[in-house]
C-alpha cells in the first residue's frame, strides 16, 4: 500500500510514486531525545509496529450524534468535535477503530511545518492501515483550515477513500483541493497540535520525518 497523504499539486506525484515519501520515519527505531522536545511533551520508545485486518464496520453513528474525540498523546491531549451530520460514514469508522484500539500506542509519523501533521498508522511507517477502506467524498467547497482534521489517502486513490491515518491541519489555510474525507476539528488542545507541529523537521520537505517521537497513547470517544 502506498503511502497516504495530503499533498499540495506540486508535490502530489512523489506521494503516489514513492513507498515511503510520506512515512515520516520508515523503520527507525530511535528515540526522542529530552533536549529536542518542546516543554510539555515526553521522551517516549518509538512503538513495535502492529499488522492490523479489520473488516468495515457494520454500524454507523446517528446522523446527529454529538461525538467528540480526546487524542492523547506524550506531547498533551487534544480533543476533535466529530461531525457525523455531514460524515456520517468516516466518523462511524474513525470511532470504530478508536474503539477497537487501532489507533493505542501509534506515532505521529509525518509532521510537515506549516502544513499538517498526520498519524494513525499501526504499522508506524505511513502505509498502513486497517485492513480495509471506506469512501465519502468531500464536498466541493470542502476547505483545509487550521484545525481541520481530515483523512489521509494516497494521490491515485478517488477523491474521500480513507483507511486509518488521518491529519490535522497545523496552518491558516493548507491549500488542499477538496479530496479528504473531512470529520472534524479540534474544539481544545490547538496549543498540544501546535507543539506536535513544532517537531517537523523543515529540512525534510513534504515527507515530514519528524524530529522526535510523539505516541498516540490512546483515542477516546466521548458522547453518542
Amino acid at each position: 500500500m502506498a503511502a497516504r497523504c495530503p499533498t499540495t499539486l506540486l508535490v502530489i506525484s512523489l506521494c503516489a510514486g514513492v513507498l515511503t515519501a510520506c512515512g515520516g520515519g520508515g523503520d527507525d527505531d530511535s528515540t526522542s531525545t529530552a533536549a529536542s522536545l518542546p516543554a510539555g511533551c515526553q521522551q517516549v520508545p518509538r512503538p513495535p509496529a502492529r499488522r492490523v485486518n479489520l473488516k468495515p464496520p457494520r454500524e454507523r453513528v446517528p446522523t446527529g450524534a454529538n461525538l467528540t474525540a480526546t487524542v492523547e498523546t506524550s506531547c498533551g491531549s487534544f480533543r476533535i468535535a466529530l461531525d457525523a451530520s455531514e460524515s456520517p460514514k468516516t466518523v462511524s469508522s474513525f470511532v470504530y477503530l478508536a474503539r477497537r484500539g487501532v489507533y493505542d500506542h501509534t506515532i505521529f509519523h509525518r509532521i510537515v511545518p506549516g502544513f499538517v501533521v498526520q498519524g494513525g498508522d499501526p504499522t508506524q511507517t505511513g502505509s498502513g492501515g486497517p485492513g480495509y477502506s471506506i469512501r465519502e467524498p468531500p464536498p466541493a467547497n470542502a476547505q483545509y483550515r487550521r484545525g481541520t482534521v481530515a483523512m489521509a489517502k494516497t494521490a491515485i486513490e478517488p477523491p474521500g477513500q480513507s483507511g486509518s491515518q488521518f491529519f490535522v491541519v497545523t496552518v491558516a489555510d493548507a491549500g488542499l483541493p477538496p479530496q479528504y474525507a473531512i470529520f472534524g476539528k479540534v474544539s481544545q488542545g490547538q496549543g498540544v497540535v501546535s507543539r506536535i507541529a513544532s517537531l517537523g523537521d523543515p529540512a525534510s520537505g513534504q515527507t515530514g520525518t519528524p524530529r522526535a517521537t510523539v505516541v498516540i497513547r490512546r483515542i477516546a470517544i466521548q458522547g453518542g
